[in-house]
């Protein structure tokens, strides 16, 4: 098995866990992960709780389970929305070319130059801390990232002779965009879209350990990592796990990418 293969394998892997966790946490959790138990306060990790419970005695474990639901869904969202908005612009962008391409990357490259947390921390000012405020935050953080990888593909494919061809033929800008264009930035648009998720649930969980994410009671991993800050010496289970659970997570998406950037892009295949 070669590097790649393993990559894919490995990260693959994780992320299908990461999934099924999250799929699971939709319909049965072994504990209510919202329910208050003072009895069980901070109880370590057991055959009872397998990861302990946390200062209001909930299971970590469920809630965990929880949380991975959450940031599938914000991950999976945002991701969505910025590679539609963003695979769209960089169309209209790169083919159409002339003042309108000036226009739209003189907006793009101004909101590129706010790093991509920043820029949803000021859209969260505006839209609000929860689900829906972050995934609309980070989706129009991430969308100028997208925009630019598409316009650079449709750039490089707009003077080729199957686009010419299809001019020829009569077709119309619109059909040669969607239907010869499109198809062929797919490689860099899934790469970058690979990424992104990483970056939502990385961007996900810092938000809401610095409090502006999905409010508690609530579970994510990034408000659990918060919520076990003041008892790291007395229960350091209350923030390992959920900190395990975000390293594991962007392991596995790291190395999904990294071998799907190494099958997809042809510059790479004489070096295998």
């Amino acid at each position: 098995m070669n590097r790649l293969t393993f990559n894919g394998v490995i990260g693959g892997t994780i992320i299908a866990l990461l999934f099924v966790v999250a799929a699971t946490g939709l319909f049965w959790t072994p504990f209510d992960p919202m329910t208050l138990s003072f009895t069980a306060r901070l109880a370590p990790p057991s055959g009872l709780h397998l990861l302990g419970t946390d200062e209001f005695g909930r299971d970590v474990l469920s809630r965990i389970m929880v949380g991975a639901r959450a940031s599938v869904w914000i991950g999976v969202a945002t991701v969505s929305f910025a590679v539609v908005a963003g695979t769209l612009i960089g169309l209209l962008s790169g083919y159409s070319r002339g003042w309108i391409d000036s226009v739209i990357m003189a907006f793009n490259n101004a909101l590129l130059a706010f790093p991509g947390i920043l820029l949803a921390l000021g859209l969260l000012a505006v839209f609000g801390a929860n689900q829906y405020g972050i995934i609309l935050a980070l989706g129009i953080a991430y969308t100028p990232s997208m925009a630019r990888i598409v316009r650079g593909a449709v750039l490089s494919l707009r003077e080729k002779e199957f686009i010419e061809a299809s001019k020829i033929m009569g077709n119309s800008e619109f059909y040669t965009m969607f239907r010869h264009v499109l198809p062929n930035c797919l490689a860099p648009i899934t790469v970058l879209g690979t990424s992104m998720f990483g970056w939502a649930i990385l961007s996900e969980s810092a938000l809401s350990f610095l409090g502006l994410g999905v409010p508690p009671p609530a579970p994510t991993w990034g408000n659990m990592l918060a919520a076990g800050r003041p008892f790291i010496e007395q229960a350091a289970w209350l923030g390992f796990f959920p900190g395990l659970c975000i390293a594991l997570t962007l392991l596995g998406i790291n190395l999904l990418g990294d071998a799907l950037r190494d099958k997809l892009d042809p510059r790479m295949k004489g070096l295998k």
